[in-house]
């Protein structure tokens, strides 16, 4: 983070609105009430409010906000900030204690585009000063993603005075430089196990907003059902649970734009060549057989060019630079059993193992020839590792030690262990999601430069609308903690944050997340009657 000032444009000068009484809030850092924690916080002791006609200035910003991406961030800050009270605001210069009032965020950002590109500069620079008249808090980034980072921080300054009706920002004059840790903070949601509507969605999405995660990774379609519409073979969505239970294309597109309105990428993921029976549903001829129909057919041209007809089309729309081919769990038995299959294997001089390398190889080649950069689970890099694509980043889930296996060989990585990041294993805690390390064991920088980050994964087996915020919130905030926050702010015993966490968690049902108590594993209920603080 040293340096930064260099590459903001304009940022330094900001500095020297910071009172020389200003305290370091890591001297203190319970009192902080910020969720992740920035990498460099300083505060003071003073109060102010909110003007009753607080607004976004921008005079001096490259961006011109043409799509409006700013605007509505800006208004969506103010939303969660006035949590639908009706504010009385002050219009006068100074509250009635004396306190200064903000009269607007004046918003710099020194790159002209929104384009959402991946491993684009996040950072952000805020500052709140207690002087001037009016006065204008002052947020400046690189991109309007690095602001938007920024306003989620600034909502989380903000307070609801209820005694006066006003919004108040405590503890000023404020100065804050922050920036990701990792450039990949993703959330898995499972539409095929369960099918979540559209609402639910763009609630999550919203809710990742909160904790700065920035990729939704859409397990779209599995075993279980295909509720994805596919222009190209237009029967793949037969395999849906009803009728009802589906996406359109423009379902799809809307999902990808709202995210991407909110700095969120969407990782589509079509798990190939296994946990795909739903695709035989509209396409039989994708079944070994009538009888055995998982993996796909690994011997038809048919099943490799309905997947270049599924990657054509999310091309169109997916426009992540990544797209997740899945690759684990392939019970490989349906080939050798399904007589026709077992002699196309014969005749290629195929073992079941050399199959599989072949199908997940081949799939590899039709993403790339879409210009995606593959991700594919740990299975097949433990499987065949040095025959993967060298883009290819290999997704960890099973155990240990596989990110440094992983990266040793010059590989990228992401890492959702499932013993410490799979959400739907709800009777872990919170503070084993904190304590997951990334880099755990992996002490050369050029191995840890090829670790993307991390996801928590929520599996939607016993997952549907009813229960999904709950199984998610808390437990997912205590790891975009980690992988936002520079290391040496992180906290070695979790238990040091669950103050700040426990508010956290109550921020998050005020604003209409349900958020679920941090005493227990996931989806717990409160054990008694008390505060939210408390539970």
């Amino acid at each position: 983070m040293r340096g930064i000032a260099t590459k903001i444009s304009g940022v330094a000068p900001l500095f020297l609105l910071f009172i020389a009484g200003a305290v370091s809030a890591f001297e203190d850092i319970e009192k902080l009430r910020i969720w992740p924690l920035p990498a460099e916080v300083n505060h003071g002791g003073r109060r102010m409010y909110l003007s009753e006609d607080f607004k976004l200035v921008t005079e001096g910003s490259k961006y011109e906000d043409p799509s409006a991406i700013l605007k509505e961030g800006f208004d969506r800050m103010l939303a969660v900030v006035r949590l639908s009270h009706v504010v009385s605001g002050h219009r006068n210069s100074s509250g009635s204690d004396g306190s200064s009032l903000l009269q607007g965020l004046h918003v710099i950002i020194s790159s002209s585009t929104d384009e959402l590109e991946y491993g684009a500069d996040e950072s952000y620079r805020l500052v709140v000063a207690s002087q001037g008249k009016p006065s204008y808090a002052q947020l400046e980034a690189k991109s309007v993603y690095g602001a938007l980072h920024g306003l989620q921080t600034f909502s989380q300054l903000c307070h609801f005075n209820m005694k006066k009706k006003v919004i108040e920002v405590l503890m000023t004059p404020w100065n804050i430089t922050d920036q990701p840790r990792f450039s990949y903070r993703g959330l898995l949601i499972d539409t095929s196990r369960h099918y979540l509507p559209l609402p639910v969605m763009k609630n999550v999405i919203d809710s990742m907003t909160y904790t700065k995660l920035n990729v939704l990774h859409w397990h779209i379609v599995d075993t279980q059902s295909f509720p994805l519409e596919i222009p190209s073979y237009p029967k793949l969505w037969n395999g849906a649970y009803s009728p009802t239970q589906r996406y359109t294309f423009e379902d799809a597109a809307e999902i990808v734009n709202y995210a991407g309105r909110r700095g969120i990428h969407v990782l589509a993921e079509i798990d190939v060549p296994g946990h795909a029976l739903s695709w035989g549903k509209g396409y039989p001829s994708l079944w070994p057989s009538k009888n055995c129909q998982e993996p796909l057919d690994v011997s038809s041209d048919f099943t490799f060019k309905l997947i270049d007809g599924i990657l054509s089309d999310f091309s169109k729309i997916f426009k992540f630079k990544f797209i997740h081919l899945g690759g684990d769990e392939v019970n490989t038995t349906c080939w050798s059993t399904t007589p026709r299959i077992s002699k196309w294997l014969k005749k290629h001089r195929m073992t079941e193992a050399d199959a599989y390398e072949y199908f997940v190889l081949r799939a590899q080649k039709i993403a790339s020839s879409h210009g995606y950069e593959i991700i594919n689970w740990e299975e097949t890099f433990n499987n065949f590792g040095n025959k993967l694509n060298p883009k290819t980043v290999v997704h960890n889930w099973l155990g240990t030690g596989v990110v440094g296996r992983v990266t040793a060989a010059g590989l990228r990585c992401i890492m959702s262990n499932q013993d410490k990041w799979y959400l739907d294993h709800i009777d872990t805690p919170w503070q084993m999601f904190y304590a997951n390390e990334p880099f755990e064991m992996i002490r050369d920088k050029k191995q840890q430069s090829l670790v993307l980050g991390g996801e928590v994964c929520m599996w939607g087996e016993h997952i549907d609308a009813s229960d999904i915020e709950q199984t998610i919130w808390p437990r997912a905030a205590a790891a975009a903690e980690r992988l936002w926050t520079p290391y040496t702010k992180l906290a070695e015993n979790p238990d040091k944050v669950t103050t700040r966490l426990a508010h956290f968690r109550c921020l998050l049902n005020e604003r209409g997340v349900a958020a679920a108590p941090l005493v227990g594993g996931g989806r717990v209920a409160p054990f008694e009657p008390g505060s939210c603080l408390a539970q």
